[in-house]
């Protein structure tokens, strides 16, 4: 493929990416708390000038591996500490995997610019991809690094053993330090299943051979991810230690079986996940005949890399929906070799879905929304509009048979972008924790110790730049701690339609509101809020 054609081939969807992070930029702020407290955790990094511990409000963080808060404070350091930076962070790498997606797709079909079209269409916007790459998040990371890994084992598979367990051993050790052994799910399933996928290419291969490169390229991957945690472990002490060399597999398998979903969860959500895709019942007369046409190479290498990752999360009860992040360039390089074999039917069911978002969108705008929902505040009208223009524009579209993608992609991607302009007036005060952020600083520079009555996220740290941690308090620790700090300052969290009488600082904040009392005034709190 020249490079024009790779050009004309990532425009599209590259350009639907620009705008969402723009629109995410614009509207959105830093969500906790997920967002707040990752970027928390970088700025610890940077104020302690330490990259082998982290710390989360003052304490060793063992959650999560170094990588995402090692380029927060790699941009840190060429731009300034700033916001922006670790919010272009994920879109990059998203930008990144169209190209790696791009590139398997021209491995597993060379003669098909259908195929490789069709992919980066549906990859860039497929709804969840789209949240999570415009999201300060692990998982479109971690989705690069299945991805190198999954060229590599074609680069194997092709003949280049070498190289491509090279490549492989890279993403492994590199999708440990993102987001921990979960990479080898995502890897090991498609490399052991070779010889359903590749069984037949250059005469066969040698299995042993290829078996044994595996364990080499694993082997190559955690001397990668040991190169951190060994001088972590010597630097944090026998406590991170064991949190990182324990806490990052067993524990965290156990962790997994917390807040349990039933085997079947995933499954309604994923026509959700996966808008407008699976609500186009052209590409489910693409599935029904594969029945007819078989399953080629690049067919079989797809379900080897999504049917047991699927199947494992959904045996582990403790189910999120971005786990699936990594599974949908799967997704989108299987549905489009499907699209590129046949033709496919009109998209007037997605067109018509996102009419119907459009309706209640002007509805509530005009109308008003119910009390329970006033927090909402007053919404625009305008953006379910032009959602309902777009729609009419996708089912007119559609009609062409080269526009199909296009036009449901643009469709997905405004759905998603004209629903975050639609409720951010309304929502972002609720998120946005800056205010509060800017108020605790102010009173930790005048040398006032401020606690937090309630599970603290540090979602405050970096909104603010404070250098000092909060005290986390229970309940029964208030006296206490007030006793000791009688001038100090305590974070509460209040029914929204409550009223204290004073405060020195409140926000609203995720359905709550955030109240900042002085020591005097949280003396006078009544025992339960």
């Amino acid at each position: 493929m020249m490079n024009s054609q790779i050009f004309k081939t990532v425009a599209g969807p590259a350009a639907i990416l620009t705008l969402l992070t723009i629109v995410a930029l614009l509207v959105r702020p830093l969500t906790p708390i997920d967002e707040t407290r990752y970027i928390s955790v970088a700025w610890e990094m940077w104020l302690k000038d330490e990259y082998l511990v982290l710390f989360k409000n003052g304490e060793p963080y063992s959650h999560k591996p170094p990588l995402l808060f090692w380029l927060y404070n790699l941009g840190w350091a060429v731009f300034g500490v700033n916001e922006w930076w670790p919010r272009l962070v994920s879109p990059l790498f998203s930008l990144g995997n169209l190209f790696l997606t791009l590139s398997i797709a021209r491995r597993l079909w060379p003669d098909s610019l259908d195929t490789c079209r069709n992919a980066l269409w549906i990859l860039g916007a497929s709804l969840l991809w789209m949240v999570f790459s415009t999201s300060a998040m692990f998982d479109v990371m971690l989705a690069f690094f299945v991805l190198l890994g999954m060229r590599g084992l074609l680069i194997a598979a092709d003949g280049s053993m070498k190289r491509g367990f090279a490549w492989l051993a890279f993403a492994i050790g590199m999708g440990v330090l993102a987001k921990g052994p979960v990479i080898l799910l995502h890897l090991l399933p498609a490399a052991v299943l070779a010889p359903w996928w590749a069984g037949s290419l250059r005469g066969g291969l040698d299995w042993k051979r290829w078996y044994g490169a595996i364990l080499l390229a694993l082997l190559g991957g955690v001397g990668i991810a040991l190169a951190w945690a060994i001088p972590a472990a010597i630097h944090g002490g026998e406590e991170y230690r064991n949190a990182i060399f324990w806490g990052q597999t067993a524990n965290r398998m156990v962790d997994s079986f917390a807040h349990k979903r039933p085997f079947w969860w995933y499954v309604p959500l994923l026509p959700l996940l996966l808008f407008p895709w699976l609500f186009w019942t052209g590409l489910w007369g693409r599935f029904a005949a594969l029945r007819r046409e078989g399953l080629d190479r690049g067919l079989r290498f797809c379900l080897a890399w999504m049917a047991p990752v699927f199947i494992a999360f959904s045996f582990i009860s403790g189910k999120q929906i971005h786990y699936l992040v990594p599974l949908f360039p799967a997704f989108a390089l299987f549905a489009g070799q499907l699209l590129g074999r046949g033709r496919a039917g009109g998209v007037w069911l997605p067109a018509l879905l996102s009419a119907l978002v459009a309706g209640v969108m002007i509805y509530f705008a005009l109308a008003g929304l119910p009390g329970s929902l006033s927090i909402w505040g007053e919404l625009p009208w305008w953006p379910g509009l032009m959602l309902l223009v777009l729609a009419l524009a996708a089912m007119r579209l559609g009609k062409s048979e080269g526009l199909r993608l296009p036009a449901l992609a643009i469709l997905g991607a405004g759905l998603f972008a004209l629903v975050q302009i639609y409720i951010s007036p309304g929502a972002a005060p609720s998120y946005d924790v800056r205010p509060m952020g800017h108020a605790i600083k102010r009173l930790q520079d005048r040398g006032v110790p401020v606690a937090n009555l309630a599970r603290y996220h540090a979602q405050f740290q970096f909104a603010g730049r404070l250098t000092q941690p909060l005290a986390e308090l229970g309940r029964g620790d208030l006296p206490a701690w007030l006793e000791k700090n009688p001038h100090g300052a305590v974070v509460v969290y209040v029914d929204r339609k409550r009223q204290l009488p004073a405060s020195l600082f409140s926000q609203p904040y995720r359905g709550e509101t955030a109240v900042l009392l002085s020591a005097e005034q949280a003396l006078r709190l009544p025992e339960k809020e």
